[in-house]
C-alpha cells in the first residue's frame, strides 16, 4: 500500500487526493477518498502522475474529476 505524500515545509498537511494518468488517452484524472476506485488507483511518479492536497489544486493544474 502506498502512503500518501506529505506537504513540503513540515505543514503537516496530508495530501491524498490521487493524481492519475489513463493509459488509454493520456486524460489527467484525480480521485479522491471515498470513491469507488480511490484505493485500487496506483500513483507512478515517473509517468507525471502525481498526488494533490486539495481538489482545488487538481482543478487548477489542468486535471479533471473521476467521476467513479
Amino acid at each position: 500500500m502506498l502512503a500518501s505524500w506529505s506537504a513540503p515545509g513540515g505543514s503537516g498537511q496530508s495530501c491524498r487526493i490521487k493524481g492519475n494518468i489513463s493509459i488509454n488517452t493520456g486524460e489527467r484524472i484525480f480521485h479522491v477518498p471515498g470513491q469507488r476506485r480511490y484505493a485500487e488507483t496506483k500513483i507512478s511518479l515517473q509517468y507525471g502522475e502525481r498526488w494533490f492536497c486539495s481538489e482545488f489544486e487538481a482543478w487548477a493544474a489542468g486535471w479533471r474529476k473521476s467521476k467513479s
